[in-house]
């Protein structure tokens, strides 16, 4: 087995689009281009036998201080982890190349599933895991980071993941909570203009991402990150921008006749087709509700002053079979109508239609609590109909011991003092 420090792009990209276990966007040539806006630097190296790739990784270089740096190889490297002795060797290799590029440490969260779980996150098929395959990475020389149940790492450990390989779209809907299906089954009753964007609607997606992240207590990267992230991957038709948006005056209008309408069934409602009283009763005081409803959103409209706004935004990344819904926000008004469940809808029904197999919602809490920040988020993505999954978790290989404990013990505190300072 000879270890490659440089793979050609055309080879790398050939071997991680086409691996039938382990292709994942972030191993992608591409990914390496994304993440030199946040200051990494792409090493794309494999492994080869026989002249033949057998495993590669998109290691993401990120200097500290001096000579020294950190390697993060994002959702593990591309092999196939049943091959034992390819696992031990590369990385033994991998250690062998971070030292002589004066890493500190290596880090890879593997997209491997640990466990099955129904959707409320109970443990199911007790004897199939991947626990036999966290301790042999122990083995190996990796640290396993633990078993963390919300974002305290660099990417999400658990997931929902919806499977699109059906025979036709109507088994895929089937399979979407009734409340999902109740939302979706009434139409785009508000008119609401859904469409894939451009980078010209890069402005209307970060409004709805900071709007979010403020709302969620979320990260938000600079517009800046988000232009580059879509530029780049939607030259290689790997990203497509969704955006949904409303005509306010259209809105207006349309609310206008839904007070008219439930006006008129309540004036008009006849009596005498009710041998029930009870079931007049409580015929008049459900259409009372609603027209109370109805009544209380439209006032809220009126206040609103623009001409349009836009509602919901994602960004998707698509690669091999699969596509991901990455980055996306809502806007704080009009939540009611419900433009979220309208855009994911289109999104599942373009990627079923254009031939994906799985589409990932990336990303949600492992500990499904009502009262935790991130279970409005959660509740959403598991009435989508998706598996939720459980990844094998971070591990990093330590390299450099004292500077890996100051990098984890020290220098995140002297960056807590930096920001109280600075305000």
């Amino acid at each position: 087995m000879k270890f490659i420090e440089n793979v050609e792009k055309d080879k790398f990209e050939n071997f991680v689009f086409n691996h039938p276990t382990k292709s994942h966007f972030m191993q992608s040539y591409y990914w390496g281009e994304v993440s030199k806006a946040k200051g990494f630097i792409p090493h794309y190296v494999g492994l080869e036998e026989n002249g033949k790739l057998i495993a590669t990784a998109l290691i993401l270089e990120k200097k500290l201080i001096g000579k020294y740096s950190y390697f993060y190889i994002p959702r593990g490297f591309v092999t196939d982890f049943k091959s034992r002795e390819i696992v031990e060797k590369f990385t033994k290799l991998l250690k062998e190349y971070g030292k002589k590029n004066h890493a500190i440490f290596i880090t890879i969260d593997p997209d491997i599933k640990l466990q099955d779980l129904d959707n409320d996150g109970n443990v199911i098929n007790k004897e199939v895991n991947n626990y036999e395959l966290v301790n042999f990475l122990k083995h190996c020389g990796w640290t396993h980071l633990g078993f963390n149940k919300n974002f305290e790492h660099r990417e999400p450990r658990y997931s929902f993941c919806l499977d699109l390989d059906k025979e036709s779209f109507d088994d895929v809907y089937k399979g979407m909570h009734p409340t999902t299906r109740k939302i979706l089954n009434k139409g785009n009753q508000y008119n609401l203009d859904v469409f894939i964007g451009n980078e010209n609607n890069i402005d209307d997606f970060y409004l709805t991402m900071e709007e979010t992240a403020i709302r969620e207590k979320l990260t938000c990267f600079p517009k800046s990150y988000y232009l580059n992230f879509y530029k780049v991957l939607n030259k290689h038709n790997m990203s497509d921008l969704y955006v949904v948006k409303v005509n306010i005056n259209n809105l207006k209008e349309t609310y206008s006749n839904k007070i008219k309408n439930l006006e008129n069934e309540l004036n008009s409602l006849d009596e005498s087709k009710y041998k029930n009283k009870q079931k007049l009763e409580n015929k008049k005081k459900d259409l009372n509700n609603n027209l109370e409803k109805v009544k209380k959103e439209f006032e809220n409209i009126k206040n609103i002053n623009e001409d349009e706004l836009v509602l919901s935004s994602i960004m998707t990344v698509k690669y091999n079979k699969k596509v991901w819904t990455i980055h996306g926000g809502n806007h704080r008004l009009l939540r009611e109508l419900n433009a979220n469940y309208l855009l994911y809808y289109t999104i599942i029904k373009d990627a079923y239609d254009n031939g994906y197999k799985k589409i990932d919602f990336f990303g949600t809490i492992g500990d499904p609590n009502p009262k935790d920040n991130g279970y409005g988020i959660h509740l959403f993505k598991k009435r989508l109909g998706g598996e939720y999954l459980e990844f094998i978790g971070e591990f990093d290989y330590i390299l450099n011991k004292p500077l890996y404990f100051l990098y984890n013990k020290v220098y995140p505190k002297i960056r807590r003092i930096k920001r109280k300072i600075m305000g």
